[in-house]
């Protein structure tokens, strides 16, 4: 049997989704609509943060965060994809692979850390408004969210240069739509444990650890909530908080079974379907379940509506 190292393999070759030639398509017009609908919601969200005054926020400086998380998420998990089935083609170069397998891990990764801070974000802000000015300043927030960058970011390089060193069999084809690391190892034929140790320590980091500690800060939150608020007041923070756990639930809990599943178990057809879900639907989602339905943001969004007209009939118009 031939052996070669990753980075000696020019190009690889993507299966996608071409076992079930029936709904491909279907596919990538249902990936289509959750990119552009992805790009449409957090760029608005972005836009009316930075726009808005009112909204300059500790809460929408994470949102748009995550908003500018989610477009490179999606467009590094998708867009190549999406581009391969419109050319044609379903090659990928050697950097290219690389690239995508980075910029998709360290997304992913930072999203993980990046959703429990919004968490403990919400927690301070409900549970303790008066020191929340003092505990969440410009500063901190500042710091929160480039540590999240950077635990991201450092993460993902630790991941993929392991990855990336190790000797394939000969094959390079991925059973995959993307360059994601677990079906990237399926190419190797050398003993993977220290990868795998790596891989199980960042996963256990990333994933229970933040999603144990969004669960916690939503339960003190709805403590606090029902305690001192009306029943139509609890019924509406209830439904809210409830919106906000289907995602994080959405996003953990598929991330959880494709990282820390049992590695004799090979599911790599429910694997891909299973990264539709938090590389495109759960981006999708955000900014409708965390801004969109913000009471907030539709007054900002309106304000940004009427004013525009409003400029137009404004402008002088000259004498003759």
């Amino acid at each position: 049997m031939v052996k070669a190292n990753l980075t000696v393999i020019s190009n690889f070759i993507f299966l996608g989704f071409t076992r079930y030639p029936k709904v491909e398509v279907i596919i990538f017009v249902l990936c289509l609509l959750m990119y552009l609908i992805t790009l449409l919601g957090n760029i608005i969200l972005m836009s009316i943060t930075i726009l808005d005054s009112h909204l300059h926020k500790p809460v929408y400086f994470f949102l748009s965060n995550l908003s500018f998380l989610d477009i490179w998420y999606t467009s590094s998990a998708l867009t190549p994809m999406l581009t391969n089935f419109v050319s044609g083609k379903n090659t990928i170069s050697f950097s290219g692979c690389a690239t995508q397998m980075y910029f998709s891990l360290a997304m992913g990764s930072t999203e993980c850390v990046l959703l429990s801070t919004m968490a403990y974000d919400r927690y301070v802000a409900i549970c303790n408004p008066l020191r929340y000015p003092i505990i969440m300043n410009k500063r901190a927030c500042v710091q929160i969210a480039a540590g999240s960058w950077m635990t991201g970011c450092l993460t993902a390089l630790v991941e993929t240069v392991s990855v990336l060193q190790l000797s394939v069999c000969g094959s390079s084809i991925i059973n995959h739509f993307t360059c994601e690391i677990l079906a990237v190892l399926k190419l190797v034929c050398v003993d993977t444990s220290r990868v795998q140790l790596i891989m199980l320590v960042i996963s256990v980091l990333l994933l229970p650890m933040p999603m144990l500690l969004i669960c916690v800060s939503y339960a003190f939150i709805l403590s606090n909530i029902l305690r001192i608020s009306s029943v139509d007041g609890g019924s509406k923070a209830f439904s809210t908080c409830a919106a906000h756990l289907t995602v994080v639930v959405l996003f953990y809990g598929t991330a959880l079974s494709m990282y820390l599943k049992p590695s004799a178990v090979d599911s790599q057809e429910i694997d891909k379907f299973m990264a539709l879900v938090y590389a495109g639907l759960t981006p999708m989602l955000n900014p409708i379940i965390y801004s969109l339905r913000n009471k907030e943001v539709k007054v900002a969004v309106k304000k940004l509506l009427i004013r525009n007209p409003l400029c137009a009939f404004s402008i002088p118009h000259s004498k003759s």
